[in-house]
């Protein structure tokens, strides 16, 4: 590693190797306080972006009242306690009141939220808030399946294990048959489009 340190995160690496009773000269680890510092960069992007960029001019007037779900969206951030990751899916959906986003652009708010260190229940009601905030609909519905490496690694090491959160927001709340109709469409497996 040279003496110039261009990311700040690259000599706390460095002194972390150190600290391990690594050597960070060492020809398997000379870049990797570099490399480390470009992944925590990109691992914690969300930080520099905001829902309302993200939608980009995708929100439209329209009719539509029915139910959009997106299902099965995956992701992977970090928990805030052990700066490990946590990975799983979200499914989202809402229930337009005159306005609809752009599709792709759920997948993209749940990414912006876990490039975050967080903790799982709190990016749950980030994703909900946003969609609450943005479109304000009839009702938003997010549930967040995942795995968390600090529960597998250390501590109680349960190899099994896996979170579910959930945040219900209007219909989704007051409303039991539309809850259900949400919760039956997510427990479907992923369509094969083969």
């Amino acid at each position: 590693m040279s003496d110039e340190t261009h990311d700040p995160i690259e000599g706390l690496i460095s002194s972390l190797l150190k600290e391990l009773g690594e050597d960070p000269g060492r020809d398997g680890l000379k870049r990797t306080p570099g490399r480390v510092a470009r992944a925590y960069r990109t691992f914690t992007e969300g930080y520099s972006q905001d829902p309302l960029v993200i939608l980009n001019d995708a929100v439209f007037e329209e009719s539509y009242d029915e139910m959009v779900v997106v299902k099965d969206i995956g992701f992977y951030s970090l928990c805030e306690h052990h700066m490990i990751p946590f990975f799983g899916r979200a499914h989202v959906a809402y229930i337009p009141n005159g306005k609809i986003v752009g599709l792709s652009k759920l997948p993209r708010m749940v990414e912006m939220f876990a490039r975050r260190l967080q903790v799982q229940e709190r990016l749950t009601k980030e994703i909900a808030q946003a969609i609450e905030d943005l479109l304000s609909p009839k009702g938003v519905a997010v549930v967040v399946e995942s795995i968390h490496l600090c529960m597998m690694m250390r501590g109680v090491e349960q190899q099994n294990a896996f979170a579910i959160t959930s945040s219900l927001r209007g219909e989704f709340e007051s409303d039991s048959k539309t809850r259900a109709e949400f919760m039956e469409l997510i427990r479907h497996s992923k369509p094969s489009f083969a």
